[in-house]
């Protein structure tokens, strides 16, 4: 009950810091950590299936640039439009998509299950960058940012920076708070069984399948919303949102931050967009800024050499060793336990 707490209080004090940013920051590191907030949504909805459900893939990118794409065609065609319904349906568009893919990629495993994802990822770049259907290698311009209207009544101005980031702000601590209760029911616990060892799970009478197809689906959407609010951002949705560069991306943002903690992707996020503003500075790295995606390769090389559960792992220990003698986990952590008290449940 003490952890429990003692993670809802770093929890609350964490938000309570992040709703005071923008009043002392900068217009800049404003719009840096709003990015953090978009990016963390994005490696969480990564993370549910490679740290609980057990699934590498490296075409997620793909339902990130059709969040993204969903707007910009959305708004091409309507004009202003609201957030209320445009959202959803950046969310079920990368849904679908995901179903459609998910039912072909979840008969393979392995290398196989990566490289067939990727292949998805690489076939919806081809169509958006090499035909005119969204502004094809130029994108598509997202030339009003959509409204947050309760009636008549403006509840939001997206076109203000503070405004977009406490927007982003509050999808980023709902999603946290959906997947906490999602990781927690049976759903969850099932899905870390099936990571854990899927053919136990299979002769206990679960349908692997249905449970993995769920997450697949469910993580695409939630990637779906990140991209939405990326394209709303930056104005722009454009074909590299959804190339294997950012895939690889956000895989290095689940690997930095941990997979085994809910948590521990948002860090991961934070600590690569961070490092990438600085390993990209010329100010700090001169002639070799330009090269910055190998100076992060060596960080995440290093990371996965000697922090394996990443920066949330680490601070994990860091603090743990100042309440008891032993490295305290959350209640996210990817253990045994959960599966155990699934399987014993079932029979």
């Amino acid at each position: 009950m003490k952890k429990f707490l003692s993670g809802d209080v770093w929890l609350v004090l964490t938000v309570i810091a992040l709703i005071a940013f923008p009043w002392g920051g900068s217009y800049f590191y404003t719009d840096l950590a709003g990015k953090v907030l978009i990016m963390g949504i994005f490696a969480m909805s990564l993370n549910l299936l490679v740290g609980y459900t057990g699934l590498v893939s490296f075409g997620h990118a793909a339902y990130f640039g059709l969040g993204a794409y969903t707007l910009g065609v959305a708004i091409k065609h309507l004009g202003a439009i609201s957030i209320w319904w445009s959202l959803p349906m950046a969310m079920v568009v990368a849904g679908v998509f995901a179903l459609i893919t998910g039912l072909l990629v979840l008969r393979t495993r392995g290398i196989y299950f990566i490289m067939v994802t990727l292949a998805f990822a690489q076939m919806v770049y081809y169509v958006f960058h090499d035909t005119h259907i969204a502004g094809a290698s130029d994108g598509q311009q997202i030339l009003y940012r959509p409204t947050l209207k309760l009636g008549d009544t403006v509840l939001a101005n997206m076109d203000d920076q503070k405004a977009f980031y406490y927007f982003a702000l509050c999808c980023l601590v709902l999603v946290y708070l959906f997947l906490r209760v999602v990781l927690r029911s049976s759903f969850g616990h099932t899905l870390q069984g099936i990571k854990v060892n899927e053919h136990r799970m299979r002769a206990l009478g679960f349908p692997i399948f249905r449970y993995q197809l769920a997450s697949f689906i469910l993580a695409g959407m939630l990637a779906g919303m990140a991209g939405y609010l990326s394209a709303m951002q930056f104005g722009m949705a454009n074909p590299e949102m959804i190339s294997w560069h950012m895939s690889g991306a956000v895989l290095m943002m689940v690997i930095m931050g941990g997979m085994t903690r809910l948590y521990g992707p948002i860090l991961g996020a934070a600590v690569f967009v961070l490092l990438q503003d600085i390993f990209a500075d010329q100010n700090f790295f001169g002639a070799a800024a330009p090269h910055w995606q190998l100076t992060m390769g060596i960080v995440v090389v290093l990371v996965a050499m000697y922090l394996p559960d990443g920066v949330a792992g680490l601070l994990a220990r860091i603090f743990g060793r100042k309440r008891s003698a032993e490295p305290v986990q959350d209640d996210e952590a990817d253990d045994d336990s959960a599966p155990a008290k699934t399987e014993a449940a079932r029979v």
